[in-house]
């Protein structure tokens, strides 16, 4: 059975934006839908977050699909970069890797950020385990340049 994981993003939750609506469209299609709350989400942090992805998603294969929202989407490639058997593919919305300075609040908010930020990700990894990746970006995001 076709698997679908929706990962909200930083302090979010799992019924906010256009997550339940996401779902019951996958659903009416046939796909289980997963949409968790994501641990600590008010200081989202890797070493929290992608494990615990990983054990919600169990054992990958290509009828494993990923979409993820804001911090969301670096989750799911730093998941992707630890996995090893190909996915069916990946949507990521609002995904950041840079921030616009001063968009997140104060001192605290860029502590969180800084290690989603400043550690490198393995793209060609990715791309070997994910190689249908799509990535939606609005052109007036308050928080991604």
């Amino acid at each position: 059975m076709k698997r679908v994981f929706i990962i909200h993003g930083w302090d979010g939750y799992p019924e906010e934006a256009w997550f339940l609506w996401l779902k019951s469209e996958l659903e009416k299609r046939g796909f289980e839908v997963v949409v968790p709350q994501m641990p600590e989400a008010s200081a989202p942090a890797i070493e929290k977050w992608v494990p615990y992805l990983a054990e919600l998603v169990g054992t990958p294969d290509t009828e494993t699909f990923l979409v993820g929202h804001s911090i969301g989407v670096p989750t799911i490639m730093r998941y992707l970069e630890r996995i090893d058997s190909s996915i069916g593919g990946a949507v990521g919305v609002a995904g950041w890797f840079n921030l616009i300075p001063g968009s997140i609040g104060g001192p605290a908010e860029e502590t969180i950020a800084k290690p989603w930020l400043d550690l490198p990700i393995d793209t060609e990894k990715i791309k070997k385990v994910c190689p249908k990746f799509t990535a939606i970006f609005s052109d007036n995001d308050p928080y991604v340049p």
